[in-house]
């Protein structure tokens, strides 16, 4: 290795650390309403990809976005509690989209298109 692949070894390490010390050092509940947070927005997302009655690929599409987002955390929590924090932010998802149309058309919305495209690009 070069003197300058040494440097942004060091630099990117600096970086990941500055990272973690700035979630670490927030109180613990602030940390956990972090995660519920972006859970809210991985399970949206994985409603509007894979579509309703997918529950265990949502799951997994979920954690495999946990895993790349967090890689340190999913190393501390077990799967048992990432699935219990996965289904109280599918109950926010639920209530959102019961009462809220604007959310409900993005979700739905797009998950009916996809399923239109994908008709038409098999046809």
């Amino acid at each position: 290795m070069k003197i300058t692949d040494y440097f942004l070894l060091i630099i990117a390490l600096g970086a990941l650390i500055y990272v973690a010390y700035k979630f670490f050092k927030k109180p613990n509940k602030q940390q956990i309403e972090t995660v519920k947070q972006w859970l809210i927005y991985a399970c949206i997302e994985a409603e509007k990809l894979l579509g309703s009655k997918t529950g265990i690929l949502k799951l997994r599409y979920v954690y495999d976005l946990f895993v790349t987002k967090f890689p340190w955390l999913a190393q501390i929590i077990s799967f048992e509690y990432f699935s219990r924090l996965v289904d109280e932010a599918l109950e926010t998802v639920r209530r959102q989209l019961e009462n809220n149309e604007a959310i409900k058309n993005i979700v739905v919305g797009s998950s009916v298109n996809n399923e239109s495209e994908e008709i038409t690009a098999n046809k």
